[in-house]
């Protein structure tokens, strides 16, 4: 199983949910999570053991963003195309995509995943250069990743009518 769908199966997407995430406000708020989670966890230095508060308010809102806002009216977008393509994305087992999009998606999450090591790094030792360089090379990646997904939609729509109908120009 990879990463992507062990993290679909626990924040219990649903089609309902998806829809909710198309929203580009859960798109777009959703990179405030790992500075939320940097803050969270930086301030066991100022609050100590209640730091589990923020810690865990962090987390909610990891699972409470794609439920938070309501399904778009319009999601002829770049924010909303990129949720249609990784939900597209994350059913390749199922459904053929082309190798031309497969390979740079997987590239672009292994290239994400480099910057863990700084990420944890500045998170133990309270290095705030590791940790800042630790967000911002993990979310340039995730948002190019994104934008891949959008591509991804923008070819794939028209091999299926489910695809063709998240679209809408409201």
């Amino acid at each position: 199983m990879d990463l992507t769908r062990l993290t679909e199966r626990l924040m219990s997407m649903d089609d309902e949910t998806w829809k909710r995430h198309s929203n580009p406000w859960s798109v777009y708020t959703r990179f405030s999570i790992l500075p939320l989670i940097s803050i969270a966890f930086w301030s066991r230095e100022w609050i100590g053991y209640y730091s589990i508060i923020p810690i865990l308010l962090s987390f909610i809102w990891v699972w409470l963003n794609p439920r938070l806002f309501n399904a778009p009216t319009n999601t002829n977008n770049w924010a909303s195309m990129g949720t249609f393509g990784e939900r597209i994305y994350l059913e390749r087992n199922k459904v053929a995509i082309p190798h031309y999009h497969l390979t740079p998606a997987l590239l672009l999450q292994v290239l994400s995943g480099l910057g863990l090591p700084f990420f944890f790094y500045g998170l133990y030792s309270l290095n705030i250069w590791a940790l800042m360089l630790g967000n911002l090379w993990i979310m340039v990646f995730k948002a190019w990743f994104v934008d891949r997904m959008v591509w991804l939609y923008r070819d794939m729509k028209e091999t299926n009518p489910k695809y063709l109908n998240w679209l809408t120009n409201d």
